[in-house]
């Protein structure tokens, strides 16, 4: 059953999801971080997926999926991780999403498998996530996918 959502109640997760998914990458750029603010972290990534899960259009879900992952990685968390990165490409895939969308699906997917040192899956899912980039139309995103994925060890 679909819950029915007022324009106030839209407004609300849109304002909650966006301010969470910033307040994560301003603590991902944060090399010096205690553990609290790494769990502070997780629950700002998962909570903008939530919101986004109210609202959200596909490619808002892929994001937020993919950003949770990014969160694993990034706390060397590498089964939650790939889970969030599977995710994301599920709804890449299943909602036949843009090579944007794609190619992160798959970065996040290669970075999953360098946190679990698992050289061969993150060698295929680099080389998949370039081959998903070369369909990306816009060179300021093309650009930024390669930087991210140059990053991957």
């Amino acid at each position: 059953m679909s819950e029915e959502l007022t324009q106030q109640d839209v407004e609300y997760h849109t304002k909650f999801a966006k301010e969470c998914f910033n307040e994560v990458w301003t603590l991902l750029e944060n090399e010096d971080r205690t553990v609290e603010e790494d769990d502070q972290m997780v629950h700002a990534a998962h909570a903008s997926r939530y919101h986004w899960g109210k609202i959200g259009k596909p490619t808002n879900l892929a994001r937020g999926e993919w950003q949770v992952s990014r969160v694993y990685s990034d706390l060397s968390s590498a089964d939650s991780a790939k889970y969030h990165a599977l995710r994301c490409l599920s709804i890449c895939q299943d909602n036949e999403l843009d090579a944007l969308s794609l190619a992160y699906a798959y970065e996040a997917l290669a970075r999953a498998s360098a946190v679990a040192r698992n050289k061969t899956e993150r060698d295929h899912f680099l080389a998949l996530a370039r081959e998903a980039g070369e369909r990306i139309d816009e060179a300021g995103h093309k650009k930024m996918l390669l930087d991210d994925l140059a990053t991957i060890t």
